[in-house]
């Protein structure tokens, strides 16, 4: 091989890994998160648990990935260890998928359907779609399916190249002396275990070891240990994955180790002890990419049905090799929650921001019972209560210091546009909710001063609050309800509202300022009151921000800061429509 040769060697290598690595972008920003969710809720069941892992890694091309996540379901205590390790069994079958693919480009025939069957004469018709796709689709979903197309036509490209460049080699003494070196078993395992480490994909170490094989090289014999090294070597993306998590996490990962070593010293110890006995004949035959791929896919088979019955043992192996302390048992610290938030998920954006959504609900929930409870200061003051506003508001904090951080790293991941709306409303809504927080304990501390000064509102005040009051849990029930639940026809209905509470506003301080006039009201009184309506008033504003990041989420050309102006004909009828109904349901009493 001359300096050309080992370029479009290089050269394939680098196109086959990118392609890979493209396709398998592509599928995961196409399932939106959708795979990892159907992992998550996964049941108990170990034959399931097999199907549904080899079923996701077939489809994101990556058992290294699929187990990366499963160490940070388990980090994040979204998944028992024991649902684990069927998944991570099914994760290495799911993975023989590439190879047989890959397998498809050492077809020859004249028959032109059959040739049709042959990367090369598909992956140009792919590629056209592709690049079509990406340059005139407007829609995230179609942009994802080029990526993927392009990605495969691109991967099997690199491959080609590679084939094409390693062909001369066979007739090259010195390169196949050293190939036979790996008919030594330990030899190939170890050659096979450090290529996919170095990679961190057994598919791509798979795919090198086929495009090697066109050399004429290789014999089935011999390939054998070097692929139960690269299934071994797979394992180090998960260990690596496991550095700095929880110890369930790390468990994880050496059940994925544990699960590799074993198949992989059982299926040697009998492949050598029955060719011994009967000397398999084809074991000294040439293989090609299509005999690899019956290998790769023929050990995994076997790994987990000989292991599938011993789950348990693996799931035991793994915690005497990372035994359970005390400290571990007695552990039932309130970050738990935050646990979900694991950097492992923000490889996957759209489960990420699926995660990050369950705790900004959470958060909504949190910011609606601590404004409920200060509202409710005013006529039942309580200490308890008053304690209760300010355990939540703290929490509030917490959830926005978590989510921020978290939001942030994130949205400096490669996210699509609806990706990265999403990860937008969500920084905005978690602000919003804070501050509802923030105002919840300016109306605790404003109740707790009445009660310590003992002070009270006139009749008439005290009505006029009590209609203020209950437009403004009226429309923080209908934002928060329409945030939790994603509808958008309840978010509809915050902004009208959200008019007229700005009206009841500007209302109540008039009616304040003649009471103070005809001496019917205290300065002190009114400050306090006027204090009271300012909170109540923002609380309005920041849920009809969150109302509008929702209307946005359907409709981006909708714009936040001028929404009402830029309403449609007919939306504007329905607008001052409920508009009427709610200045008529939210009246002072004369």
């Amino acid at each position: 091989m001359d300096i050309f040769g080992f370029l479009s060697l290089i050269g394939g290598l680098a196109l086959f890994l990118y392609g890979m690595n493209v396709m398998g972008g592509g599928l995961e920003k196409l399932s939106g998160g959708k795979l990892e969710r159907i992992l998550e809720n996964l049941t108990s069941n170990p034959l399931k648990a097999v199907l549904l892992g080899a079923g996701v890694t077939a489809v994101i091309q990556s058992s290294s990935a699929t187990t990366v996540m499963l160490v940070g379901f388990v980090n994040s205590g979204i998944m028992k260890l024991s649902q684990a390790v069927g998944i991570i069994m099914g994760a290495n079958i799911g993975t023989t998928i590439t190879s047989w693919l890959l397998s498809l480009t050492g077809i020859e025939s004249g028959n032109f359907f059959i040739r049709m069957l042959k990367p090369s004469s598909f992956s140009p018709i792919l590629a056209l779609i592709g690049i079509i796709f990406m340059m005139s689709a407007k829609s995230d979903r179609k942009k994802d399916a080029s990526e993927i197309l392009l990605g495969f036509a691109v991967l099997m490209y690199g491959m080609e190249a590679m084939s094409n460049a390693v062909k001369p080699l066979a007739d090259v003494p010195e390169f196949t002396g050293i190939l036979t070196k790996f008919n030594n078993p330990l030899a190939g395992v170890v050659a096979g275990a450090l290529l996919t480490a170095i990679i961190q994909s057994s598919s791509a170490s798979v795919g090198i070891l086929q495009a090697l094989s066109v050399t004429g090289a290789f014999t089935y014999g011999s390939v054998i240990p070097i692929i139960m090294g690269q299934n071994i070597g797979t394992c180090v993306t998960a260990m690596i994955s496991s550095v700095g998590a929880n110890k369930g996490a790390r468990r994880t990962a050496f059940v994925h180790l544990y699960f590799n070593v074993i198949g992989s010293v059982v299926f040697l110890i009998l492949y050598f002890v029955l060719n011994g006995i009967f000397q398999f004949e084809f074991a000294r035959e040439t293989t090609g990419a299509a005999g690899i791929a019956a290998i790769h896919s023929i050990f995994n088979i076997f790994a987990t049905l000989l292991l599938l019955p011993f789950t348990r043992g693996l799931e035991k192996l793994a915690y005497l090799t990372i035994p359970v302390t005390e400290e571990e048992k007695l552990s039932s610290d309130g970050e738990n929650e935050f646990k979900i938030l694991d950097v492992r998920f923000l490889s996957t954006p759209g489960f990420a921001i699926e995660q990050c959504t369950s705790l900004v609900r959470k958060m909504a929930e949190i910011a609606e019972k601590a404004m409920t409870e200060a509202m409710g200061l005013f006529e039942n003051y309580s200490r308890k209560q008053a304690e209760s506003v300010k355990y939540h508001e703290d929490l509030l904090d917490k959830y926005e210091d978590k989510l921020g951080s978290y939001l942030t790293r994130l949205n400096s991941q490669n996210l699509t546009a609806r990706e990265g709306q999403s990860v937008s409303a969500l920084m905005h809504s978690i602000n919003d909710f804070e501050r509802i927080g923030d105002h919840a304990l300016n109306l605790m501390e404003l109740a707790g001063d009445m009660k310590k000064r003992e002070l009270e509102f006139s009749r008439k005040a005290r009505l006029e609050m009590e209609v203020f009051g209950d437009a403004v849990q009226d429309i923080l029930n209908r934002s928060i309800q329409a945030f939790v639940q994603h509808d958008t026809s309840l978010a509809m209905t915050v902004e009208p509202l959200e008019e007229v509470i700005d009206d009841l506003n500007k209302e109540m301080k008039k009616r304040h300022i003649k009471r103070l006039r005809k001496g019917k009201c205290t300065i002190e009184l009114g400050m306090i009151l006027s204090e009271i309506a300012v909170n109540y008033e923002r609380v309005a504003d920041h849920c009809s921000n969150l109302a509008v990041y929702m209307i946005q989420m359907e409709d981006n050309t909708v714009e936040a800061h001028d929404y009402v102006n830029n309403l449609s004909e007919e939306t504007r009828v329905r607008f001052a429509r409920m508009q009427e109904d709610y200045q008529e349901k939210y009246q002072f009493p004369s």
